[in-house]
């Protein structure tokens, strides 16, 4: 979700009354804690919920329940990442809306995996020979032509058999970026390190190649 996105649902979300003290009890023992534990889960579900439905439409198989137990899961799996992680918050916002971002990354994420769980991810590191040719005119597409044969030489000659996997799952093929970590046991941000080492390559082959402008 872009940060726009994100922080015009956290404020839309984040409208009962800012009593925050109750979150100070996640860090203490007994019933304090269970009790402040049961509420924290009761407003990452909301948001949860929230995020789930927002994004329904790429999951029309599925029904409400089915979608609640997404939710559900989205709600537990942030839970246990704002307790993890409470050290982080700095009070520079409410808890509240500190504690609703994580709901919605993990409603976002299982939203993503779901809708993809039953489609082949195909890693052929050779997709990139597919590379369309644009254009509105002769000349713009003989340009368009040599520039994408130079993309296509920096990708053959340039890059690891691994950026160009990576490269084409993510980019050509669009493949969300937590899925292709999941198929392929990675990280998020290793997966983005691979991109962005391909990237530097690609343009660095490029420039050479006369096309400083490309980007």
């Amino acid at each position: 979700m872009a940060g726009s996105d994100t922080n015009s649902v956290v404020s839309v979300l984040a409208t009962a009354p800012a009593l925050e003290e109750w979150h100070l009890d996640l860090d203490g023992q007994g019933a304090r804690r269970e009790a402040a534990v049961a509420r924290l889960h009761a407003l990452l579900l909301r948001a949860a919920r929230f995020e789930v439905f927002r994004r329904r439409a790429s999951l029309p198989q599925l029904s409400a329940a089915e979608l609640e137990e997404l939710a559900q899961d989205a709600a537990g799996d942030a839970a246990v990442s704002v307790l993890r992680r409470l050290g982080d918050f700095r009070g520079e916002s409410s808890f509240r809306t500190w504690a609703y971002k994580f709901a919605l990354l993990e409603a976002a994420v299982k939203v993503r995996r779901r809708a993809w769980r039953d489609r082949e991810v195909t890693l052929a590191p050779d997709g990139w020979s597919n590379l369309p040719h644009a254009g509105a005119g002769p000349e713009a597409r003989a340009v368009d032509a040599a520039l994408l044969d130079a993309v296509r030489d920096g990708i053959r000659e340039t890059l690891t058999p691994r950026q160009r996997e990576v490269l084409v799952a993510l980019v050509l093929e669009g493949v969300p970026i937590d899925v292709l970590a999941e198929r392929l046991g990675s990280s998020r941000n290793a997966l983005y390190k691979v991109l962005h080492d391909a990237r530097r390559r690609l343009r660095a082959h490029v420039a050479a190649a006369g096309y400083a402008e490309a980007r």
